[in-house]
């Protein structure tokens, strides 16, 4: 069973940065494509970012030019770095890995921008 794990939430300014990480239980260059979705109250879950294995990344147009996603083979981990952030940022940031056979989803972590 693949499992993801996501950290890096917390409190930021608006204007400020954060990265949040997804650690994978298996070798993520298998995986067939893996990605960030958030979820904000009362709203619902939107995709944020794609990777897949070759590196192609699809972005939501609302964080283009502010959110970049990345991973690191080696180490097994997907990253989300976001500049630039906003009020409507907001949400409860989550990994997704999929691949054959798998889907796979992390428990969340919140971020909030506020001052």
């Amino acid at each position: 069973q693949v499992q993801v794990v996501e950290s890096g939430g917390g409190l930021v300014q608006p204007g400020g940065s954060l990265r949040l990480s997804c650690a994978a239980s298996g070798s993520i260059f298998s995986f067939i494509i893996m990605g960030w979705y958030r979820q904000a109250p009362g709203k619902q879950r939107e995709l944020v970012a794609t990777t897949d294995r070759y590196g192609i990344a699809v972005y939501a147009d609302s964080v283009k030019g502010r959110f970049t996603i990345s991973k690191d083979n080696a180490k097994n981990t997907l990253y989300l770095q976001m500049v630039s952030m906003k009020p409507e940022d907001t949400a409860v940031y989550y990994c997704n890995a999929r691949g054959t056979g798998y889907n796979s989803w992390g428990q969340g972590t919140q971020v909030t921008v506020s001052s």
